[in-house]
């Protein structure tokens, strides 16, 4: 299990966890999801971590299909601008290597962002903490578990 699951778990979030066989030498990620598991890109969600002018690190969720804007996140968080994060900020602060980073189950607590586009879905898809490993939960539980705001973020 995961942090994520566990979290999952123990908050009595339903929830579906999609296990798939990850090929060491893909580079996208959050599309070998959707095509391993026959999903549509709009419902499958990247997390994404930047860093914000105050060196402040916040979390962006967007699907794998598009790409973040780091102006609108920047705005939806109330920073003048943001930049990707380095990575092994991300990996001290969420305690996940890039490409099985979990928007739950973080070791530390950071501003989230889930894109708009989420909200039309009954359910998407997000890593569950590891490469090869996606869960399955409605877009309101996720943002109550990350205390997540909804906003327009990508391109």
């Amino acid at each position: 299990m995961t942090p994520a699951i566990n979290l999952l778990n123990k908050h009595k979030i339903a929830h579906t966890v999609h296990e798939y066989q990850h090929d060491p030498l893909c580079d996208s990620f959050g599309l070998e999801a959707v095509e391993k598991l026959s999903l549509p890109a709009e419902r499958v969600f990247k997390t994404l971590v930047v860093s914000l002018d105050n060196n402040e690190l916040a979390v962006a969720i967007v699907p794998v299909s598009f790409k973040l804007s780091l102006k609108l996140i920047a705005k939806a968080v109330k920073a003048k601008k943001s930049v990707m994060a380095d990575k092994a900020a991300v990996a001290r602060s969420t305690g996940y290597v890039l490409g099985g980073v979990s928007p739950l189950g973080q070791k530390k607590r950071l501003k989230t962002v889930i894109d708009s586009s989420a909200k039309q879905f009954p359910s998407i898809y997000v890593s569950a903490g590891r490469r090869g490993l996606e869960v399955e939960l409605c877009p309101k539980d996720l943002s109550s578990l990350t205390n997540a705001i909804f906003a327009d973020i990508c391109l």
